[in-house]
């Protein structure tokens, strides 16, 4: 008998990996001992540096960069998946932006440009990316992305990310509604607050931590391989017919008010 979440021969693409302790490096390392054959991209020349010993620790195939702010350059990278692969089984998106000084002010204060810069990086991105993706899942597939409880409470010092993941859960009920007749399934996980690089850039991250710790049941935070063993079994086979959801992975942090 095989296992219940068996990726032996899926081709995934993993959009998000920074570095060792990212979100988007815990779900590659699950879809890698799961069996799924990976590619994944770097931001740029020099995040390529964080990026590269990560991939060749977990036996990432290829590399590609991808920055959606730059012209044609995520078209670019599927065209790559075309060629080198035929299709693909699973992408996981798990990016997201904002100017400082529109995250780390007050909503109301957010500027235009910031404001349109943060959605485009962490909301309208996935849309892109699921309408390159769509082709390429000739028989079905899974579409992840990355949100966090602040789109649906008001979290401190979250502030502009609250809005912009809000836009992305629903932009992802709206993916799995109108991919669902080509079996191409769409979710977003929603994880507890985990001390990421990318985390860091949210004022006093450390204090949303600490709050967090003292409110869960077990009294002890998620880390990224809980987040990557959710994935791993969204993308497989035994969830085949769970779509369009948002899913809490929180050790029970939203069963509190």
């Amino acid at each position: 008998m095989t296992p219940l979440v068996d990726l032996t021969g899926k081709r995934g693409l993993v959009i998000g990996i920074a570095y060792e302790h990212s979100i988007a490096t815990g779900c590659a390392e699950a879809f890698a001992r799961c069996g799924a054959r990976l590619a994944a991209t770097y931001l740029n020349e020099k995040a390529k540096d964080w990026v590269q010993p990560v991939v060749d620790q977990l036996g990432v195939e290829w590399t590609a960069p991808c920055d959606v702010r730059i012209p044609g350059e995520l078209e670019a990278l599927f065209g790559q998946v075309q060629e080198r692969w035929g299709g693909l089984d699973f992408l996981l998106h798990s990016i997201a932006f904002a100017p400082k000084e529109d995250l780390h002010g007050r909503v109301v204060d957010s500027s235009a440009q910031g404001f349109s810069t943060a959605m485009d990086v962490s909301c309208h991105s996935f849309l892109r990316m699921a309408k390159l993706a769509e082709p390429l899942m000739a028989t079905g597939g899974c579409l992840l992305c990355v949100t966090f409880y602040g789109s649906e409470r008001v979290v401190e010092h979250y502030n502009l990310m609250g809005p912009v993941k809000a836009a992305l859960e629903s932009a992802t009920r709206y993916v799995a509604a109108e991919l669902g007749a080509k079996a191409i399934r769409a979710h977003a996980i929603s994880p507890g607050p985990i001390a990421t690089r990318a985390a860091s850039g949210i004022d006093r991250f450390d204090e949303l931590l600490d709050r967090a710790a003292a409110q869960v049941p077990a009294g002890k935070l998620v880390d990224v391989s809980d987040v990557g063993a959710l994935a791993a079994f969204l993308v497989s086979d035994a969830a085949k017919r769970i779509t369009g959801t948002i899913i809490p992975v929180d050790n029970g942090q939203h069963l509190f008010a």
